[in-house]
């Protein structure tokens, strides 16, 4: 298992894109005959669409979108509430189904999904996400690998969130925490030694809106000195390369 998680990691430090990550994840789940594999993140804002990295069938993706599942996926609903990795199939009775909820299940069996473990994924910043791994029938096998290797695939869903939200986002992102660019940028020039007031010649605005942008980012990352912010900025910098 350890050689595996290391592979892993240095396949996710080394991706640029969700293709580099896609094949990360397959092969760390190739590597614990898990094949059946799906990352999604679901948006902070009901009108963006979620990210989903998997190899499940492609006209069940389109499907599964077209139709908004995401608002009523029993394995996501229950996602959302996070806490510890869960079991979930149409033979197993931990859930209470809606008629819409049973047809979920239903339709993603007909494309070799019957059954999975999903690890929740709720970050600091409130992001929610799920890590799933299926099969296409429920063979205790399949369930043997999950319950041995538990602790292990929370730790690949985590550092999978990690990389993914961090090498996928539009936004730049310190030590996990996504800023505004106008936040980054005057982060950047700070760390450079440049002045509330150098930095507003710099970027063209006022010396008040800098401090404007160095106080929301150190809101963000928790700390309470402009310093403390750049110490995240370059841990998170020497932590990609």
């Amino acid at each position: 298992m350890q050689a595996i998680f290391e592979r892993f990691l240095e396949r996710l430090s080394e991706s640029v894109d969700e293709a580099d990550l896609r094949a990360a994840l397959a092969d760390v789940s190739s590597g614990l005959d898990l094949l059946a594999f799906a990352y999604l993140s679901l948006p902070l804002r009901s009108d963006e669409k979620p990210t989903l990295i998997s190899n499940y069938s492609a006209s069940w993706t389109a499907r599964y979108f077209e139709n908004r599942y995401q608002s009523v996926d029993p394995v996501i609903v229950r996602a959302r509430c996070g806490g510890c990795t869960f079991r979930w199939g149409l033979d197993l009775k931990s859930f209470e189904l809606s008629q819409a909820q049973q047809l979920v299940f239903e339709e993603a069996a007909q494309f070799g999904i019957c059954c999975g473990v999903t690890i929740p994924i709720i970050d600091r910043r409130g992001n929610v996400a799920a890590m799933t791994f299926a099969a296409d029938e429920p063979d205790p096998a399949f369930f043997r690998v999950a319950n041995r290797y538990e602790q292990g695939l929370q730790l690949i869903a985590s550092c999978f969130h990690f990389f993914a939200r961090r090498k996928l986002s539009s936004e730049p992102m310190v030590d996990g925490v996504l800023l505004t660019q106008r936040e980054y940028e005057c982060l950047k020039w700070a760390a450079r030694g440049k002045s509330d007031w150098e930095i507003g010649c710099i970027l063209g605005i006022k010396r008040r809106t800098v401090a404007f942008h160095l106080d929301n980012a150190r809101k963000k990352l928790g700390v309470s000195t402009t310093k403390q912010a750049i110490a995240r900025l370059a841990s998170s910098v020497f932590s990609v390369h």
